[in-house]
């Protein structure tokens, strides 16, 4: 009965420590979309009722500021599908900081919190673009608003000699205006995309470049490690300002690592990208590759036709301001054909267009549909066309061997694969303890939703891989063989879990998350190509991952992809 709860149950939630009432809440949220629901719809009402008041600048900025408690209230709206309702505090938290001649330090705590005001903004402007929001003149307001208090905040900080922490969410306004509101952009306030950085050299070392592993897809030429922008998608990775990120991504380059992979809907990764590489030397932009992704999770609202597929290509080379390399699709329904149709006029715009896409490749489809793809183009342009598929693919997660690899092999097509390091990131700067690392030797299994587990997103979810491959001690029997292997060939544990990934058929690259301005594991991730695995470790390793284990993996989940469309 709606409203009915367990008299003992009643007891036990008023009396549980916070901690456990959190951990008890995500556990249960977990459990289905109806559940979701009902917590998400309870919030908002209870917000709706009493809505955040607007501190003073003094308040929010004085001597004993309101800023931290301020910021989590606005997280509450946007997190609860109220970015909208969101936009006014924003717009208000912006305005303070001149007001209140707001001063901040490199890496002090206000700075820590602007830096992450600045995430929460670009989080909340990605739901309205997601959800591509009804243009009503309240939305465009608030966005026209927003804008303007940021330019204002920008102005602020150049007279005081402050580093601005807010060009990611400039960038994300500027965006949502013109994706919303095509026409704002002859009305909203001129922004200057200049990020004041210092442009340094960032030419490869030939040394390290030199003993990559490289891959050809299609015409591209690239390493075998990619880095993934994936965690720019959530604050629950940390968030870090674009100064930062934009140091990483060089340190990257340096190394070598010039193929970087984002999708549209991770956060304002294209965005961030697009700024960096477009501020490159020529002879260096040219040669970094531009991963990026066009996911389909619903019925288009348009019609597929030629100018259909081709508004979306220039909206993701709109963001990066320029040429996507790779260019990846993901499709919501394969009972829904028009996706064949879809494939065909992309493969034709890398011909017509290579300034706008230079290769076309698929994301998380499975076998029987890569297949359908290959043939369909075969009949209809007379070739593949795909270069790529990118999966999950890792020593707990096998599937890709029952059918993928030879469907690959068949139409030389490359798998790109994530999940290989399961290196996944705590919260704590530079501090990282991945399922496929020492940190995990001999403990016990964490509570996932624990508040002290201070687990990630991803890391719950390769957690849910890890139960469905095996139980804790058959994963601490890898663990304790990849360690066995690592030390052999004195490289890091998960340098050998990436490296059986890289020696299987079809595999063409592994992706690398990194935790763009806050860490990036990238000199680690260099030894994967420091040593082989000789036939002894190769065989310890495929007890683990291949045979009666991967064939019940894909009865279980199905084949790769599925558990993006059940």
């Amino acid at each position: 009965m709606p409203g009915h709860v367990n008299m003992m149950d009643d007891v036990l939630i008023s009396q549980l420590p916070p901690d456990i009432l959190k951990s008890s809440l995500r556990a249960l949220v977990s459990q289905n979309a109806s559940s979701q629901k009902v917590f998400v719809e309870h919030v908002r009402i209870l917000l709706r009722a009493s809505l955040p008041a607007y501190p003073s600048p003094s308040e929010l900025f004085g001597s004993r500021p309101c800023y931290t408690q301020f910021l989590a209230s606005i997280r509450c709206l946007f997190t609860s599908k109220m970015a909208i309702e969101s936009l006014p505090y924003f717009t208000h938290f912006m305005s303070c900081i001149p007001l209140a001649q707001t001063q901040w330090q490199p890496n002090d705590k206000l700075e820590s919190a602007l830096e992450e005001a600045c995430g929460d903004i670009v989080q909340a402007i990605q739901a309205l673009k997601e959800l591509r929001s009804t243009p009503t003149e309240e939305l465009r307001e608030c966005l026209l608003s927003l804008n303007s208090s940021i330019k204002n905040c920008d102005a602020y900080s150049v007279s005081n000699n402050l580093q601005f922490p807010f060009v990611r969410a400039q960038l994300q306004v500027d965006d949502a205006l013109h994706l919303i509101f095509p026409d704002a952009r002859l009305h909203h306030y001129p922004i200057d995309h200049g990020l004041k950085l210092n442009k340094r050299g960032v030419n490869p070392d030939i040394a390290t470049y030199a003993n990559l592993e490289h891959v050809e897809l299609g015409p591209l030429k690239v390493p075998r490690i990619f880095n993934g922008l994936w965690q720019l998608s959530s604050p629950a990775w940390g968030t870090a300002s674009i100064y930062k990120q934009h140091v990483d991504f060089e340190q990257l380059i340096r190394i070598g690592f010039v193929a970087t992979d984002m999708a549209d809907h991770y956060g304002d990764a294209e965005l961030v990208y697009g700024s960096f590489r477009n501020q490159l030397p020529l002879e260096i932009g040219a040669n970094v590759i531009a991963c990026s992704k066009w996911c389909v999770f619903g019925p288009p609202a348009k019609p597929v036709t030629p100018d259909f597929v081709m508004e979306a290509v220039l909206e993701r080379s709109r963001r990066l301001g320029g040429r996507v390399e790779l260019l990846q699709f993901h499709w919501y329904d394969y009972e829904a054909k028009d996706y064949l149709r879809t494939l065909v006029e992309l493969v034709k715009i890398t011909k017509s267009h290579p300034h706008l896409v230079t290769a076309i490749g698929l994301c998380n489809f499975d076998s029987h549909h890569t297949e359908e793809a290959c043939q369909y183009l075969l009949r209809e342009i007379n070739e593949v066309g795909i270069v790529s598929n990118q999966i999950q693919y890792s020593l707990i997660d096998s599937r890709p061997t029952i059918k993928m690899e030879a469907v690959c092999q068949k139409y030389g097509v490359k798998l790109l694969t994530y999940g290989s390091f399961l290196i996944l990131f705590l919260k704590r700067p530079y501090q990282c303890g991945g399922f496929f690392s020492d940190k995990w030797l001999d403990a016990d299994a964490p509570n996932i939703y624990s508040e002290k587990a201070q687990l990630t997103p991803s890391q719950r979810k390769y957690f849910d891989m890890i139960n469905n491959w095996g139980s804790w001690d058959d994963f601490h029997a890898l663990l304790r063989t990849l360690k066995r292997i690592a030390i052999k060939h004195n490289v890091d544990l998960a340098n050998v879990a990436a490296r059986w990934v890289l020696n299987r058929p079809s595999v063409g690259a592994v992706i690398a998350g990194t935790r763009a301005g806050i860490s990036n594991n990238s000199e680690s991730n260099l030894k994967t190509f420091s040593f082989t695995l000789d036939a002894e470790d190769t065989n310890q390793l495929d007890e683990y991952a291949l045979g009666d284990r991967a064939q019940m993996l894909y009865n279980k989940i199905g084949d790769c992809g599925s558990e993006y469309r059940q």
